[in-house]
């Protein structure tokens, strides 16, 4: 007989065009699948019922751009800029972790994630130059409960490249002997990061023979390959993640929206770092359905209710302060809303990742991947728009219960895990690179 989960009496923001926020309403999950959503579909015979009174539920978060394994490395580098980063958290630090801190780096950025809301990462996986290091990542992912896609890339020192610059065929077709199936809960993907045609060409065949997805980092501007050169070289499609985009002009990103690939855009660390303007609200222009990223926690947070709330301030102050913007007496231009930013934490994550079948929204039939959020606190009550309560007021305190395919990793608030001994270890790390 199905195990059966039922939240009653609640305000759900399904992310469905089609269901829209249903207020008072039920959501029924069985064997890890929703499987009604609606007034009154609760089952009486229910193994187990939360109430959701004074509760906003969302789908699970989706972070389209994480390099997981720096969480080991968190706030060391809150005040660098790109290139002290480059220097000291790639090129020092990097070089001195082991796999057990490699590990350690992935184990603790899951648990965070998952702790704020968010149950699907992509995990851009750039330190893969030396044995044991992907495996620990690997099993760290495995074990968290977190869903994951490994995007394989080069390592942060660049070790294993192979002479054409692209990525090491060793290193990806062991990984997709550790990932073999594509619909399991952590599977493969590629980081084609190149800087020549030649490059460019080996990775993305690599992905193209595996069938796995992409993703690449790509900021206009700055001298490397951007999507119209790409497109010129015939090798992208729309398994596509392009990571920033911070400096490309409007053709490219609309060459982005005729392709159909993504874009990941992460706020915080771009205006922080100096990577440009997050480009928001030109993808939107563009027709783009852009995604968030948290990108590194050795500078930024790992939530996504800072990705939203600071895309949408930037996204609306560019359309009204930037380039372009209308005069005191012109009327405003689109600006971006508060349910566009919940969109591209969710749906638009789910889609930019191939997942948009399985996840994304509370739609019947998806996985159980959603996040009970308290509504009835200080700081978020009362709710006039639960929609803006949640990309505007609520934070990871107000996440009460997180479920992955049904499964609880969170509940009344606590994570299910204990993390003492994860910390610790971090702690270790920390202080054997102080020294």
């Amino acid at each position: 007989m199905p195990h059966r989960l039922a939240i009653t009496n609640t305000t759900l923001l399904t992310m469905d065009e089609r269901l829209g926020d249903l207020v008072g309403a039920d959501l029924v999950v069985e064997d890890g699948v929703i499987t009604a959503v609606g007034a009154g579909v609760a089952p009486a015979d229910a193994e187990e019922v939360l109430d959701g009174t004074g509760r906003i539920v969302v789908p699970g978060f989706v972070d389209s751009h994480r390099h997981m394994w720096l969480a080991v490395l968190r706030g060391r580098g809150a005040d660098q800029t790109l290139p002290e980063y480059f220097a000291d958290v790639l090129g020092h630090c990097g070089s001195l972790l082991t796999p057990e801190d490699v590990g350690v780096g992935t184990a603790l950025s899951a648990l965070t994630a998952l702790d704020a809301g968010i149950t699907t990462v992509q995990d851009v996986a750039n330190i893969n130059d030396r044995p044991g290091r992907t495996e620990a990542a690997v099993a760290a992912l495995r074990e968290s409960g977190l869903r994951a896609v490994f995007a394989f890339g080069h390592s942060a020192m660049g070790e294993d490249r192979p002479d054409h610059g692209g990525l090491s065929e060793a290193g990806v077709r062991r990984l997709a002997e550790l990932l073999p199936d594509r619909g399991a809960r952590v599977r493969m993907g590629l980081c084609v990061d190149a800087f020549t045609p030649e490059a460019a060409r080996w990775n993305w065949a690599l992905a193209g023979e595996l069938d796995v997805p992409v993703v690449l980092h790509c900021l206009g501007g700055r001298g490397g390959l951007e999507p119209s050169d790409l497109r010129d070289l015939g090798v992208f499609g729309p398994r596509a993640v392009f990571v920033h985009g911070t400096g490309l002009d409007a053709a490219e990103l609309a060459v982005l929206a005729e392709s159909g690939a993504a874009l990941s855009v992460a706020p915080v660390v771009e205006m922080l770092m100096g990577h440009g303007t997050p480009p928001l609200a030109a993808a939107l222009e563009a027709g783009l359905r852009p995604t968030l990223g948290t990108d590194v926690e050795s500078t930024g947070p790992g939530d996504m209710f800072s990705q939203m709330r600071s895309g949408l301030q930037s996204a609306r102050h560019t359309a009204l302060h930037g380039p372009g913007a209308p005069g005191r007496d012109e009327p405003p231009p689109r600006l971006m809303t508060s349910r566009q930013a919940l969109e591209a934490a969710t749906i638009n994550g789910a889609r930019a990742l191939g997942m948009a079948d399985e996840i994304g929204s509370l739609t019947p039939g998806k996985q159980a991947d959603l996040v009970v959020l308290r509504a009835d606190r200080p700081g978020i009550a009362p709710v006039h728009d639960p929609v803006g309560a949640v990309v505007q007021s609520a934070d990871r305190g107000d996440v009460e219960t997180v479920l992955v395919a049904g499964r609880a990793v969170k509940r009344d608030g606590r994570l299910l895990r204990d993390p003492t001994d994860l910390l610790a270890r971090a702690g270790r790390v920390r202080d054997r690179l102080s020294r």
